[in-house]
């Protein structure tokens, strides 16, 4: 029997998506799973076509955290290095010039949490769970994207704690942005996929590349940021293009 790859790529209509593989084994992240998604991202990076990248899993589990059977007989040498491959994969994801969504549903634990956070923003079944319990398997992670999405003290008590939060709080948190019935993810996905696929493709990557350098600055800082990304907008032919669209719609609106 042909083992499967621990992650799915398909693309069609300038929607890239990526899924996560391992059903039996709950998606749980190992070695080839972070360097298959490390390499997948990179790849989309620098696929003119595609316009957006979709995330999700197959099988009951989005993720159920890292694969600490791997870890069974290696040294610290060893999980030195299969910890830094799991950075790289999650900054690749981070790094897409591309709109990246992730479709969680299930348990999300550990590590699939810092998958789900890399993403821009996470659509999140109804009967999805949050659970960070690094710090109870003897392990430190979770400590940064965590702590910058729900807040420093609420970070502390998830990954103390090793509680389970269901979707409800983690959407009045701002970990997740919208939450579906379970039965619906896959089409609220489609929708998304296609709404987020008719903006310009140079506007998506600049205004994603505005937010996430204006977060790390001053609003005065940020305002310069965002000329800058409009200057080179405009020296494109594609904002025409919108405001084109925009007067269209407009006065079909009215009739």
């Amino acid at each position: 029997m042909t083992e499967q790859p621990p992650v799915l790529l398909d693309r069609a209509d300038g929607v890239a998506r990526v899924v996560l593989n391992r059903p039996t084994a709950r998606n749980a992240l190992n070695l080839p799973m972070c360097l298959a998604l490390r390499d997948i991202f990179q790849v989309l990076d620098s696929e003119p076509d595609v316009r957006v990248v979709l995330l999700s899993a197959n099988g009951p589990a989005f993720c159920a955290g890292a694969d600490l059977k791997e870890r069974a007989g290696r040294d610290e040498t060893w999980v030195r290095r299969r910890r830094l491959s799991a950075f790289a994969a999650y900054e690749a994801i981070e790094r897409c010039s591309k709109p990246v969504v992730s479709f969680v549903h299930g348990p999300v634990v550990g590590s699939g949490g810092e998958i789900a956070m890399s993403c821009d923003f996470i659509v999140a079944a109804d009967t999805t769970t949050f659970r960070f319990p690094e710090p109870h398997w003897g392990t430190v992670g979770a400590t940064q994207r965590l702590q910058r999405v729900i807040g420093k003290r609420r970070a502390k008590e998830l990954l103390f704690t090793n509680r389970v939060m269901d979707v409800t709080e983690a959407l009045g948190l701002g970990l997740v942005a919208r939450t579906v019935p379970a039965e619906e993810l896959r089409p609220a996905a489609a929708e998304i996929a296609a709404t987020i696929a008719k903006a310009p493709s140079l506007a998506l990557a600049l205004t994603k590349q505005a937010v996430d350098l204006g977060e790390e600055t001053d609003l005065d800082r940020g305002i310069r940021i965002e000329m800058a990304a409009i200057e080179r907008c405009l020296a494109d032919a594609g904002w025409r293009e919108g405001i084109a669209r925009f007067t269209r719609v407009d006065e079909e609106g009215q009739r």
